[in-house]
């Protein structure tokens, strides 16, 4: 799978169309960003590349199957890369030769949360308890009140599209088979528990990184406005 691929299929003159997890994984390798579902660019996210057969279907039993959400999982413990929510407020990967730029541009973006702040009580949380997932994350911070779910997923994406919080696997509910199911539970950590401080610094100044990543998907992007790219990394 290639660049010129890539642009072969936002162009409309071919299709690329990923088959397995390994595809998935050396796709986002080789496009450094890739966002998981409808990014406001036609055509460049995950499922717009999967093949028919690998997009989410529902049975007439009411169940259901979709390889793109089951290989997330090990696409982030395997692939080197990083996900979350960091495109637009939207979920994607990043891959490892990227994510310094994309890190050093967000943290420049958004300051240290000030302390006794609720999200400095969230990272807090985490960095005391290594990874969490989601709902043990928010019932530690006492988000359990009516309504308060979304107000804390909302503290946890904005912290997501600072570089701040990322997620480490995912984890499922068993039936009493003992058979996964459910669209699982994001296991969340900081990029410096899961990747190591030194994969978190750039040489760069954080203007540097932005327009190095501007002109990486310009390049890929070739029918992509500046103001959809800027969108995407903004």
């Amino acid at each position: 799978m290639t660049i010129q691929e890539f642009f072969l299929a936002n162009r409309g003159e071919g299709r690329m169309e990923i088959r397995s997890c390994p595809e998935l994984i050396a796709c986002i390798r080789e496009v450094g960003f890739l966002p998981l579902l409808e990014s406001g660019i036609p055509g460049f996210s995950a499922e717009a590349a999967m093949a028919e057969e690998c997009r989410y279907t529902v049975f007439p039993d009411g169940s259901w199957e979709w390889p793109l959400w089951e290989w997330k999982g090990p696409v982030v413990t395997e692939g080197d890369c990083v996900y979350g929510k960091f495109f637009a407020a939207k979920a994607g990967f990043v891959s490892r030769q990227w994510w310094p730029d994309l890190f050093n541009w967000r943290r420049s973006r958004h300051p240290v949360p000030e302390e006794g702040s609720i999200e400095d009580a969230i990272l807090e949380t985490l960095r005391m308890n290594g990874s969490m997932i989601t709902r043990e994350l928010r019932r530690a911070c006492d988000f359990t009140g009516k309504n308060m779910r979304s107000r804390f997923d909302a503290y946890v994406t904005r912290l997501q599209m600072a570089c701040r919080i990322v997620t480490e696997d995912f984890v499922y509910p068993r039936d009493k088979h003992g058979r996964e199911y459910g669209f699982g539970w994001s296991l969340l950590t900081t990029p410096e528990a899961l990747l190591g401080p030194d994969a978190c610094r750039c040489d760069r100044t954080p203007e540097e990184s932005f327009q190095r990543m501007c002109d990486h998907l310009s390049r890929l992007l070739p029918d992509a406005s500046e103001r959809q790219i800027h969108k995407l990394l903004k």
